[in-house]
């Protein structure tokens, strides 16, 4: 259980680069927004929902098993939150480095309520969905543009 446990909350292993883990588990998230391109977005839906549930649980169990709170090492909440501001966006070289610099802003800056999320909510809650309304931000943003135009 603690190798799989390690696998998922560190991003196949990325959480353990020496510099930069949240940039890597966010690159993870584009293939998972990519599969989750699918016609039925109900489904799609629904699979982003059940993984990020995962990620609360397993972030829950990484924070315990290697006892340290919000750990770097723990990258899956990012994982989920570049899905969220990938999800039904048409994937082009553009829109993809977008919503990647987008979401790591986000991520980065934490600004209201993100650090609220962050600090309020217990164990996973707290570490996934920081990242979550992270998401939501980039993804909000980024569908602005598409409205305006600008993408």
């Amino acid at each position: 259980m603690k190798y799989f446990i390690t696998i998922f909350a560190s991003g196949l292993g990325t959480g353990f680069l020496p510099w930069a883990s949240g940039t890597w588990g966010s690159l993870l998230g584009i293939p998972l927004a990519y599969a989750l391109n699918i016609p039925s977005k109900a489904l799609a839906l629904l699979s982003l929902t059940a993984f990020i549930f995962f990620a609360i649980w397993v972030s829950t169990q990484a924070e315990s098993l290697w006892q340290e709170k919000d750990s770097r090492k723990i990258v899956i909440d990012e994982i989920c939150g570049m899905s969220i501001t990938l999800l039904f966006v048409p994937f082009t070289l553009k829109t993809v480095i977008l919503a990647f610099l987008l979401f790591r802003f986000f991520d980065i800056t934490k600004l209201s309520p993100i650090n609220l999320l962050e600090r309020s909510l217990p164990g996973g809650w707290g570490i996934v969905l920081d990242d979550v309304m992270a998401g939501v931000y980039a993804r909000l943003c980024l569908q602005s543009l598409f409205y305006l135009g600008w993408l």
